[in-house]
């Protein structure tokens, strides 16, 4: 049985999460109020209502309380300078401790019940007296959460090596895994400074490119294989798809030739090549 769900967002690139939006009428851009497992929370609407299969949503769903009211706004307002203060107040008690930690951001749950503290560190951090200082302060629930420098960069953002906004502070929503090999395969220079971003792991980007090169690629014979070229035997060491070329150690000369798939001759008795290219015979 279909069940209505509405799609809603607490932060800029951040995940979306699904809720019963009841008979409360919401479109794209709205803002609400919904009940979520850290309690009352305010969210932008991202997907609007729609229904979806019951085997697709994990039941039963949060709901919508309400369309967001002026008030609200007004709370996420002071919520915000809220933040900033306690931002400032954390620092100085970080200070006082003496503690490595990097205080990246904080942020204040929309009902006021705890205040949450983002940092860095290069280990773990015996971080029980600040609690109990911020706690003292701020007279509400204290979290304090160590994060990554993936998730630094995604708080803090900033502008990439394309000169546009970072991925994962604009649109990128998670994070996925990303290898070496995908710089590989896309024929990049290994250098860290370059294939980094400034969180100073590898780009995300390099991950959703990579399907495109390899798609691409499918149709070319792979690195390595025997090859007869116009000039003499050799094996192929790279391939270019944009230009649609092969690049070909000659086995003599060893000097390297770009050359069209289609100048090529594979070795006779290799029929075709694992990445089922049309290998011809010579």
């Amino acid at each position: 049985m279909p069940i209505k769900v509405v799609g809603v967002r607490f932060k800029k690139a951040g995940k979306v999460y699904y809720f019963d939006p009841g008979e409360i009428a919401l479109e794209k851009g709205s803002h609400v109020v919904v009940e979520t497992t850290r309690g009352i929370e305010y969210g932008e609407v991202v997907t609007a209502p729609r229904e979806v299969p019951d085997e697709e949503v994990v039941v039963p769903l949060k709901q919508v309380l309400r369309r967001a009211t002026p008030e609200d706004h007004q709370q996420i307002e002071a919520n915000r300078e809220k933040e900033k203060k306690a931002f400032q107040v954390a620092l100085e008690k970080i200070a006082v401790h003496e503690l490595p930690m990097k205080l990246i951001s904080v942020e204040q749950t929309f009902d006021g019940n705890k205040i949450i503290f983002y940092f860095t560190a290069d280990g773990r951090i015996d971080f029980r007296e600040l609690v109990k200082d911020l706690a003292a302060v701020f007279r509400t629930r204290i979290e304090l959460r160590q994060i990554g420098v993936r998730d630094e960069a995604k708080m803090v953002g900033g502008l990439g090596c394309c000169g546009r906004e970072l991925c994962c502070a604009s649109w990128l929503a998670d994070f996925a895994p990303v290898s070496i090999r995908m710089a590989k395969e896309q024929n990049l220079s290994l250098n860290p400074t370059k294939i980094s971003g400034i969180c100073g792991r590898l780009m995300c980007c390099l991950k959703y490119e990579n399907d495109v090169y390899e798609e691409a690629k499918a149709g070319y014979p792979e690195i390595g294989t025997p090859v007869l070229a116009p000039e003499g035997e050799g094996k192929i060491v790279a391939i270019n798809i944009f230009r649609k070329t092969l690049s070909v150690e000659l086995q003599e000369s060893k000097a390297i030739r770009e050359y069209p798939l289609q100048e090529l001759k594979f070795k006779k008795g290799r029929g075709e090549c694992n990445c089922g290219c049309p290998a011809r015979q010579n």
